[in-house]
């Protein structure tokens, strides 16, 4: 018997339910690595120390890895699995702006690198044993879906990717912006982080409801397999962590980021957190707000452009999320 295909009919999603949210909150989000003019940083980037170039590009490259990854691995193979066209719709636009962030990476390399020092980041991105380790546990996840359990953990590597590994990546940007350097380009790290914020909610939102469709034993065996992912992750993440940051003494504190995110992550899946609280640096802090802005996602770009007004994603943003979902 031939295959029926269908169209997706969004007229049947309601206003209210979750998935039309994120495809409106993903909509009034979007932009490109081109709006933003990261050369009114070269002046600051030529008053940095050298250590303090190296670590800033070697963060980036990073980033891109990883948004390489979820944009030609992650989002599709998950998607493939999902059988609700809309979220599929969703998945896909995600997908899409993953490789947008992939690309605004190179826009602030191009800006502030030679190539011979852009080359030798991605050199050194493919030899850096931690990024490579990273990126191995992820994509064996999103490489080997049979089952729904299958799927489930590959939805948590995702949203452990999103909400988590990013960013130790992310720190650094949001360090020396919030000290009022590289500002252009902590702008277009500051849209990623929102972009991700919105994702790793997604991806979790999608978890939760796959994990009430497995049996009691399959339960039991990925409440303790989501802790020892977490747990090798975040033990390569420290050696990363060590190797990138000690140099700037920055390495403590990434560290306790690291653990902050980590517990977002788990929350996103509807877990518990797992790492004690640690105090947080306040400059980076306050760079992972939207509300301490004084302006919206879109504007304070150049040429007064302006999207319109989006409702910053905050942790009310969990509870209203988790609400609809228990419709």
């Amino acid at each position: 018997m031939q295959k029926q295909f269908h169209a997706v009919n969004w007229n049947n999603v309601k206003s209210d339910d979750y998935v039309m949210v994120f495809w409106e909150q993903n909509l009034k989000q979007f932009w490109i690595d081109t709006e933003f003019v990261p050369s009114k940083d070269i002046k600051v980037w030529n008053r940095l120390s050298q250590i303090e170039r190296d670590t800033y590009m070697k963060v980036l490259g990073g980033l891109t890895l990883l948004d390489t990854e979820q944009n030609t691995v992650g989002m599709p193979k998950i998607l493939d699995h999902i059988n609700d066209l809309a979220k599929k719709s969703v998945l896909s636009f995600m997908g899409m702006m993953e490789g947008i962030h992939a690309k605004s990476y190179s826009t602030i390399f191009t800006t502030l690198a030679t190539k011979e020092e852009i080359d030798d980041v991605f050199d050194w991105v493919a030899e850096n044993k931690y990024l490579q380790k990273k990126v191995s546990i992820i994509d064996k996840y999103y490489r080997n879906i049979e089952t729904k359990k299958d799927l489930y953990m590959a939805i948590v590597a995702s949203v452990f990717l999103e909400s988590f590994l990013f960013y130790s990546g992310f720190f650094y940007p949001l360090y020396l912006a919030g000290q009022g350097k590289m500002v252009a380009s902590g702008e277009i790290i500051n849209l990623i982080i929102r972009d991700e914020s919105v994702h790793g909610l997604f991806g979790g939102l999608l978890g939760q409801e796959v994990y009430t469709e497995l049996s009691k034993e399959e339960k039991e065996e990925v409440d303790n397999l989501v802790y020892c992912l977490l747990d090798e992750l975040m033990d390569n993440e420290i050696g990363y962590t060590q190797e990138i940051y000690s140099g700037i003494n920055l390495d403590n504190e990434v560290k306790s980021f690291l653990k902050y995110n980590a517990n977002k992550a788990l929350m996103n899946l509807g877990r518990e957190v797992y790492y004690k609280e640690e105090k947080i640096n306040p400059i980076v802090l306050n760079g992972l707000s939207t509300e301490t802005k004084t302006f919206d996602f879109f504007s304070n770009k150049g040429n007064g452009y302006q999207k319109g007004k989006v409702a910053p994603v905050t942790d009310d943003t969990f509870a209203f999320v988790n609400n609809l979902l228990n419709k």
